[in-house]
């Protein structure tokens, strides 16, 4: 019988023996890496993950504990216990896995878009001296981006947005990343991070029972974040109950029908000039780093118009804004109404307020605004009174940029004296000016010339004062005493018997210039050569001279136009 199984097979022969130390390339060896060389990256890996999961824990707690107020931006400012991150971590335990990674992720996401907040808090509040307005600022922003384009031209304004954009874009991915890494790092370890959170809620409830305070100001047992949104949330409702408030205020009017041949009647045939000084507040006269400059300007200004047969008085008025917004201050003084934000301003210019402009046209005065800032149309110019409305193109000039301002402050006051006042058989003028010299960023300052000389503006190439951006303490000093020597020079060049000045301050600069509490009161000042004049605002107690006494009064800038209307008519 023959055996049908098959034969057993063969075992397949060993593979050939390689010789890995051949240094013929083959596909296998080409990625070996000696045992040496993969710890190496395995070390190097771990390394990058523990830097990023540090990393992401400081942005996080940063997140949570920086400040919103520029004073407080130091690093005892962050030493504190965020109680909102301390329940934030007792959640994410609590839920289940499910729902853990949504809620991270949705966590992260709002720590970031607080941050943005925070950041635009500190923003304003360095800048205007008050905290972003959710509802109202977004307006702003065109204006941010105009004087951006004016400051620095299109290409550096264009730069700087896009750059913002994306730094804010990757801060709100960069948290959410970051809360979604350590949520998992946090549940492998749930039983040491329960305990450590156990730990820091005691340590929380002890500081806040003792008001424990590494910085003046700044409890270690934190809830900021919760105190800024609700903050927040409370300015919102103040803004939607202010619009209602505003109506009756705007309707109560004393002047409002008041007939022309009654008002202003002891300015009849004067030119008067109401000029508002950009950025010309209290500390220019009172800062020990400004005043010694700004005063000798004001002096030296006292005696020249003195011996030009003037007499002026000085006050304070306290202004609704600080480092911008100046369109507000020139509301409020106009309308008599305290014009604080943007809806205020909506709501007046909508309505059919009497203004001081307004009240001058009544009376027969031929009214003009003067606004070389003014770049576009402004159809707001005729709620305000005014029958001719100057911007910087009608202006005329064809010299050089000062930084934001178009042109300088002589130029402007020249430009006006040669289209208005110089013209022949004219009516008496009113006219509201804005000298925008010594607007920031105070890094490029005009200087006088003769006035002879000012023609079309050509002569100011090569007349210019450099001051380095990092100074802008000195150049505001300088370019405050720019515009108010112009005007005295205006005075004593084009003045007459018939010449009435009021001038003022818009608002104090922005506190990176005089520091944090440095209030809204800004100067204001009567000039003229008739004694009536200043006789019919004795009762005032304003300060002789250009320069108001530390203890002269000081009205809110919505009393000046009552009380001006009231001195001058009937």
């Amino acid at each position: 019988m023959t055996d049908r199984r098959s034969p057993a097979p063969h075992p397949d022969p060993p593979p050939p023996a390689t010789d890995r130390d051949s240094t013929a390339p083959t596909d296998r060896d080409s990625t070996a890496r000696t045992p040496g060389q993969v710890g190496a990256r395995r070390g190097a890996r771990r390394v990058a993950a523990w830097a990023t999961t540090a990393s992401a824990a400081l942005l996080v707690l940063a997140a949570l504990t920086a400040p919103h107020q520029p004073g407080r931006l130091t690093p005892g400012g962050f030493v504190r216990i965020p109680l909102e991150g301390l329940l934030a971590v007792a959640l994410l335990l609590a839920l289940p896995a499910r729902a853990r990674r949504p809620v991270a992720a949705l966590a992260g996401a709002l720590l970031g878009l607080l941050t943005v907040l925070k950041v635009a808090d500190l923003g304003f509040l360095a800048a205007l001296g008050r905290p972003f307005d959710m509802v109202l600022d977004w307006a702003l922003l065109d204006d941010a981006v105009g004087f951006l384009t004016d400051s620095t031209g299109r290409a550096g304004a264009t730069g700087a947005v896009v750059a913002v954009v994306l730094l804010l874009a990757a801060l709100v991915v960069g948290t959410t990343r970051s809360v979604l890494r350590l949520t998992r790092l946090l549940v492998r370890h749930r039983t040491a991070t329960r305990r450590g959170v156990a730990g820091l809620v005691v340590v929380w409830v002890a500081c806040a029972a003792f008001g424990v305070r590494i910085v003046p100001g700044v409890p270690v047992a934190d809830t900021a974040a919760t105190d800024l949104v609700g903050g927040h949330a409370l300015q919102v409702r103040a803004r939607l109950r202010d619009r209602a408030v505003f109506a009756a205020q705007v309707g109560a009017d004393p002047f409002r029908d008041v007939p022309g041949d009654r008002l202003l009647t002891a300015l009849r045939g004067k030119d008067v000039v109401v000029a508002f000084v950009e950025s010309y507040g209290r500390d220019a006269v009172e800062d020990p780093e400004f005043a010694p400059a700004v005063g000798a300007v004001l002096t030296d200004g006292d005696r020249r118009l003195r011996a030009a047969g003037y007499a002026s008085r000085s006050g304070f008025l306290t202004s609704p804004t600080v480092g911008g917004g100046s369109w507000l201050a020139h509301a409020t003084l106009l309308s008599g109404l305290w014009i604080d934000n943007e809806q205020r301003h909506r709501s007046l210019l909508a309505g059919d307020r009497l203004t001081l402009g307004g009240a001058f046209r009544r009376a027969g005065w031929r009214t003009v605004g003067v606004m070389p800032a003014a770049t576009r149309p402004w159809p707001e110019g005729a709620f305000f009174g005014y029958q001719r409305f100057y911007d910087g193109r009608s202006l005329g000039y064809r010299g050089p940029r000062f930084g934001y301002a178009p042109m300088p402050d002589q130029y402007t006051l020249a430009a006006f004296e040669r289209l208005e006042r110089a013209r022949a058989g004219r009516a008496p003028v009113m006219a509201e000016m804005a000298l925008v010299s010594s607007h920031s960023p105070w890094t490029k300052i005009p200087r006088l010339v003769d006035w002879a000389a000012v023609g079309d503006g050509s002569v100011f190439h090569g007349e210019t004062e450099e001051s380095p951006s990092s100074q802008a303490r000195a150049g505001y000093r300088r370019a405050v005493g720019y515009s108010l020597a112009a005007l005295v020079s205006y005075v004593e060049r084009h003045g007459d018997d018939d010449l009435v000045l009021v001038f003022l301050g818009d608002h104090q600069p922005a506190p990176v210039v005089t520091g944090d509490g440095a209030g809204r009161d800004v100067p204001v000042t009567v000039v003229a050569r008739d004694p009536a004049v200043l006789d019919r605002i004795a009762g005032w107690g304003w300060t002789d001279g250009l320069r108001p006494a530390p203890d002269a009064p000081v009205w809110p800038m919505d009393a000046f136009r009552d009380r001006f209307l009231t001195a001058f008519s009937g």
